[in-house]
């Protein structure tokens, strides 16, 4: 994801609760916590006052052990850390912890006598939050493999169970399972992979589970990333639905650099995340911990500040299921406009908002009808030909399904792309060669498909069209699968990513983008000529006035 020193705009979404948060600039959690050997594996307790991780420094037990740090206050320094003893860690490799919501029982990973097979998911208890953990327990042959079964992140109910495996039977060098078992008294069950969605054919691990159980955060050496692992993140709409397409962290989470343990706070106002043996700049020594706030967007009408107008917003739309609205409790929303969004709200009011500015979306939510709903600004589109509404059938709830014959959307002017930094944002599935995605009335196509592998390419150049020309990048978009497209202006380079990643850029910089004052066409080419209309899903279509990372 391209940034420039934005903020990285993330749309998660899944039924009801559709909140759009940002991720501010990592810190590194400092020589406090981390050392100049390897630290990693974070894990948060419930109450946001003990850090839970692994490290190689000295003065352990084994190769690596399991330490915690503590503090006073959510908003207090940590203590310096303290391991946890010769009862959870051994002379073997002991880490990657998981502290259960009434922090109770850790569970962890060990390589000592009396596993499985090489790596295996271990736990350990106390009677209180002050007592001494007992004896460590492995988790037995059902949960465990001969392969390697590692970093485990169990769920606020304690019913759910995620790992990352070796095990024969996955789609790749690692893939993500969960377990589940009906009650805390009950055994665990068979584990599950979570399948193609989430798992690819390279390494898929380090998965952690919000607080609500919505989100599932883990690493991935993918296509589409940024380096050799990124961090990305599905969603679903209710715990018990299936997860949606994992997207991209992007920058400034992900580095050319990699990351991984990705854990997000309880209290969802922090993902700490480590630094994986290639460590970013800033660190303190090997492998670090570190730490991104995680802001919700609140400048619902895009002026670039937070004040009467958002909370009008607001109020229109109380008690609804509205996803612009709905940013609290953070990151998710719980979808419904309530107090306790005006909380949130409330907390940022008078603030300027310079880093990022939402300036129209279209959801493409709505069951029926003729109008396509801006949530931003008043540019709503007017449906042409008869486009379909698929109220179910998108990849943020609802989406739209064009015939590739005379459907399209057409809205009045949003912006010209001579005015400066701007970029669009679209969720896709299918098209063909030669048609367009999005493109300007009386200007060129936007986000379009070249006319002969089926690649994303954009039309967009400077005003003279000189011999840069048209951007196309080598990445097929109409393979039938869902794709987050994107195309983003920085004032000197054209971007193009999909799926979080960026496909392709400038080699060398333009003077300025060509002026056009027409409004905006989806599903069809500029010129409406056919062949350029668009044949399949198109879902979620966000401008911001900013270069953003989608």
């Amino acid at each position: 994801m391209v940034l420039a020193g934005f903020v990285a705009a993330v749309v998660l979404a899944g039924g009801s609760a559709k909140a759009d948060f940002t991720f501010g600039e990592p810190t590194n959690l400092g020589p406090a916590v981390n050392t100049s050997y390897n630290d990693g594996g974070p894990c948060i307790s419930a109450d946001g006052l003990s850090l839970f991780f692994e490290s190689d420094r000295p003065g352990g037990y084994g190769s690596w052990d399991i330490w915690v740090a503590t503090r006073t206050t959510p908003d207090a320094d940590w203590s310096a850390p303290v391991n946890l003893g010769a009862t959870v860690n051994s002379s073997a490799y002991d880490g990657f912890p998981s502290i259960s919501a009434d922090g109770l029982t850790l569970f962890f990973v060990s390589r000592r006598p009396g596993g499985q097979g090489d790596y295996d998911l271990w736990l350990t208890t106390r009677d209180t939050k002050h007592a001494d953990w007992g004896t460590p327990m492995n988790l037995g042959p059902t949960v465990n493999s001969p392969a390697a079964d590692s970093s485990p992140s169990i769920s606020p109910d304690g019913l759910s169970l995620y790992f990352s495996s070796m095990r024969p039977g996955g789609s790749g060098w690692h893939d993500v399972y969960v377990m589940t078992r009906a009650t805390k008294e009950d055994d665990w069950g068979t584990p599950v992979n979570l399948g193609a969605t989430i798992n690819s054919s390279v390494h898929d691990s380090t998965a952690c589970i919000s607080a609500d159980g919505l989100l599932l955060f883990f690493n991935s050496g993918r296509p589409g990333g940024l380096g050799l692992r990124d961090l990305w993140v599905t969603t679903r709409p209710a715990v018990g639905e299936p997860w949606g397409p994992p997207l991209n962290l992007g920058a400034p989470l992900n580095t050319a650099y990699a990351e991984w343990c990705p854990t997000i706070s309880p209290d969802g106002l922090s993902l700490y995340f480590v630094d994986f043996q290639s460590p970013r700049p800033g660190g303190v020594g090997g492998e670090d911990i570190w730490q991104a706030p995680i802001v919700p967007i609140v400048d619902f009408n895009g002026d670039g500040i937070v004040e009467a107008s958002d909370v009008s917003i607001m109020v229109d739309h109380w008690g609804e299921g509205y996803s612009l609205c709905d940013i609290g409790p953070t990151p998710l929303g719980d979808g419904v406009v309530d107090v306790e969004d005006l909380v949130v709200l409330a907390e940022h009011l008078f603030e300027e908002v310079d880093d990022l500015t939402l300036i129209a979306h279209w959801p493409l939510d709505e069951a029926q009808g003729d109008i396509a709903y801006n949530n931003v600004a008043e540019s709503d589109g007017t449906l042409m030909g008869g486009p379909v509404w698929q109220p179910d059938g998108g990849v943020v709830a609802g989406a739209l399904q064009f015939d590739g014959i005379d459907d399209y959307v057409a809205t009045d002017t949003v912006l010209n792309p001579a005015d400066g930094k701007f970029s669009v944002v679209a969720w896709i599935m299918g098209g063909a060669p030669g048609q367009a995605v999005l493109s300007q009335a009386d200007g060129v196509n936007w986000l379009c498909i070249d006319a002969i592998e089926g690649c994303l390419m954009t039309e967009l150049t400077d005003p003279g069209r000189s011999s840069v020309g048209p951007m196309l990048s080598q990445t097929k978009i109409t393979d039938g699968n869902w794709h987050h497209v994107a195309f983003v202006w920085d004032g000197s380079y054209r971007y193009l990513h999909v799926d979080g990643g960026e496909v392709a850029k400038d080699a060398v910089p333009l003077p300025d983008l060509e002026s056009a004052e027409g409004g905006l066409y989806f599903g069809t080419g500029s010129t409406l000529t056919p062949g350029t209309f668009f044949s399949g899903l198109i879902d979620d279509i966000r401008i911001y006035n900013r270069a953003v990372s989608p």
